[in-house]
């Protein structure tokens, strides 16, 4: 590289505007966006109307980030939509297809316990950033290439895949037979199998083996269900010998929602790397680039996840508990907890030679919505003039009877290299 990539953070008046975070921090060739609620940038409220209403101020507020940059809605990558019900998707989908008549992003649907201001329904994006960030021009014009494939679930709403750069972004996964389309039979280990089995099939018809995903998100209905997840996921990771010769395991987050599409008790979603790269990227830039896992005692361990997985130009940070180093929940209330969490995703990015203002993108997940002040006066007092992008979600019940427990995304200015 001929210079560092660096954080570029922006905001338009034509969406609605924080003091907390940026509505998009790109690094390298991605924008991250924060989530956007149905808020009209004109009055600062939640739009009148139902949840369709409220789908469509979302979506026009993203087009309003995206438009601010010099992209458009075709350059998103990802979609990520979460509802206070999830009987309202079909309503969402339809508003959806407005906005993307044509192109389906990679998608991650749930319902969740609460969204900020009670709103009804919060979209995210990621999207492209195809000039990248350094000082001196990366590879233009980049392709974005999707893929589907016969051997995963069909969804006319979403690509399976979706590659940009150094990065495949897999749609959510749910316990669906790819032949019907439908949920399979049986408990959460047998859903959780499926999912992981949908997962690797999409990987496979893009030539991208299981140990190449660098972070899995898991979506449960029941924290009573993790254990029995827990069983299936070791089955399938680490996938190959060279991975269980130095027990390579994913960054990884288990989210606990409120309901799920179609009603099943477990999805997986994953971001997976890309070694190969998009066109036209140069064969130096591109090929042989290797994951980087990285574990520091100043942070809780994990025996099914990795604290921090490099890879090309983003340090991807596994969700972070507010316990004690033996795995204990902390003393104290959200506040504390907000700080503790912090805390350690600040020394998981410091052991690998980076800080705080590396960080852009923050995922928050409360116990409760009613936190939410609380755990802002801690966020703000640790972040200070920095603001990553920034997503809040209720999710009712946290593990280990946490309040609050939060993941982030830092960039990787260095990139990872390529095997010698």
């Amino acid at each position: 590289m001929s210079d560092p990539n660096v954080v570029v953070a922006r905001n338009t008046e034509n969406a609605p505007v924080s003091d907390r975070y940026s509505q998009t921090v790109a690094f390298s060739h991605y924008n991250n966006l924060s989530a956007q609620l149905p808020i009209d940038p004109a009055t600062g409220a939640i739009v009148a109307g139902g949840v369709a209403e409220q789908a469509t101020q979302c979506l026009k507020n993203i087009e309003a980030i995206v438009n601010s940059i010099d992209h458009d809605l075709n350059d998103v990558i990802r979609l990520s939509i979460y509802l206070r019900d999830i009987m309202d998707l079909n309503a969402v989908e339809k508003v959806q297809a407005e906005f993307f008549p044509t192109y389906q992003p990679a998608r991650t649907v749930v319902a969740v316990e609460g969204l900020p201001q009670d709103a009804l329904v919060m979209v995210e994006a990621l999207v492209d950033n195809g000039e990248g960030t350094q000082s001196v021009p990366q590879a233009g014009d980049l392709l974005k290439l999707t893929n589907n494939t016969h051997n995963a679930p069909y969804d006319a709403c979403s690509t399976q895949t979706v590659a940009f750069s150094h990065y495949n972004n897999i749609t959510m996964q749910l316990p669906l037979c790819p032949k019907s389309g439908r949920p399979i039979l049986g408990d959460v280990a047998a859903q959780t199998a499926q999912c992981l089995r949908n997962v690797k099939a999409i990987l496979e018809s893009v030539d991208v083996p299981l140990d190449d995903i660098v972070k899995v998100t898991i979506f449960v209905k029941d924290l009573a269900d993790v254990e029995a997840v827990n069983g299936v996921y070791k089955t399938f990771f680490p996938d190959s010998g060279i991975a269980r010769a130095v027990n390579y395991f994913p960054a990884r987050t288990i989210v606990p929602v409120k309901d799920l599409p179609l009603h099943c008790d477990v999805a997986v979603e994953a971001v997976v790397s890309h070694g190969d790269g998009t066109p036209p990227q140069a064969i130096e830039d591109r090929h042989g680039l290797i994951i980087e896992a990285n574990n520091t005692d100043a942070a809780p361990k994990c025996p099914l996840a990795t604290q921090t997985v490099a890879f090309s130009h983003y340090n991807n940070i596994s969700a972070q508990l507010p316990v004690d180093l033996d795995g204990n929940l902390i003393a104290g209330g959200v506040a504390e907890q907000t700080a503790q969490c912090l805390a350690y995703v600040k020394a998981i990015i410091e052991s690998v030679e980076h800080d705080v203002d590396d960080i852009v993108k923050v995922n928050v997940f409360l116990a409760d919505m009613a936190d939410l002040d609380a755990m802002n006066e801690a966020y703000t007092a640790f972040f200070g003039d920095h603001k990553p992008a920034r997503k809040v979600v209720a999710c009712g019940s946290l593990p280990k009877g946490a309040r609050v427990m939060i993941d982030a995304i830092a960039g990787n200015w260095e990139g990872t290299p390529p095997i010698a």
